[in-house]
């Protein structure tokens, strides 16, 4: 499981009957449980003694970035539970997942609000999946003006870069024309291993005389900058990549 989207949120009201094992006993939390055998940090919210009542607990840190909402035999809860937690800016846009019984998906409201669905019981593989999709879509993605990793998003047509997170100050980072171009060729091709000499023939030009060090000197500045927020990699004799 990826961990670095940070805990999932998995907020549930499942009826008891909806909750017993093949042995009659009772199974804690359904999904959370699967969750958390995946490998992945889960924090757990009572969908009706907290979220519907407007108690939710927000996360201790940053922004939540996917929430597991189990509804299983009560679909028409979704639209309430999802209004109700994005009052609080910790949990807005966040990515949902909504559990949903079988004998009760006829009536889950396509509006809801949910990014995707899930049939309960399901496959702990397919659980998985169904995850890590979710964590690619709201963790990466890209169009001819905005390209967007993790918490990083890279305005193209405005030349503004600008990380999101609770508690950081408003206002786009200031990069000089190189260094934005440089991180944009990067994140452009994200997954590629780039080289010198190909950073600098995109970033500076075919006619540039100077040296390949001008490279290093540029990225040294885009980590100060950026810290964290950006997942660039060296590759040693090879150049770098933005993972």
């Amino acid at each position: 499981m990826a961990r670095e989207v940070g805990p999932i949120w998995v907020a549930g009201f499942p009826p008891a009957e909806a909750r017993r094992a093949d042995d009659g006993a009772l199974r804690p939390d359904g999904a959370a449980v699967v969750i958390r055998d995946l490998g992945a940090a889960v924090r757990v919210l009572d969908l009706f003694g907290e979220v519907l009542d407007g108690g939710a607990r927000p996360p201790p840190e940053g922004i939540a970035r996917l929430l597991v909402v189990e509804v299983l035999d009560r679909p028409d809860l979704l639209p309430r539970a999802l209004n109700q937690l994005r009052k609080d800016p910790h949990f807005e846009g966040t990515s949902v997942l909504a559990v949903v019984g079988e004998r009760s998906i006829a009536r889950l409201d396509p509006a809801a609000g949910h990014d995707d669905f899930l049939v309960w019981p399901a496959p702990s593989a397919e659980l998985y999946a169904r995850i890590r999709q979710m964590e690619w879509r709201s963790s990466a993605y890209a169009t001819d003006e905005v390209v967007k990793l993790g918490p990083l998003t890279i305005d193209v047509a405005a030349r503004t870069v600008s990380i999101a997170g609770i508690g950081r100050d408003a206002g786009a980072i200031a990069l000089t024309t190189r260094e934005f171009s440089l991180l944009h060729a990067l994140a452009s091709r994200r997954g590629r291993v780039l080289s010198r000499e190909t950073l600098l023939d995109v970033v500076w030009g075919e006619d540039y005389d100077g040296g390949q060090k001008t490279v290093d000197v540029h990225v040294r500045r885009l980590r100060a900058k950026l810290g964290e927020a950006l997942p660039l990699e060296t590759i040693r004799g090879a150049g770098y990549v933005l993972r």
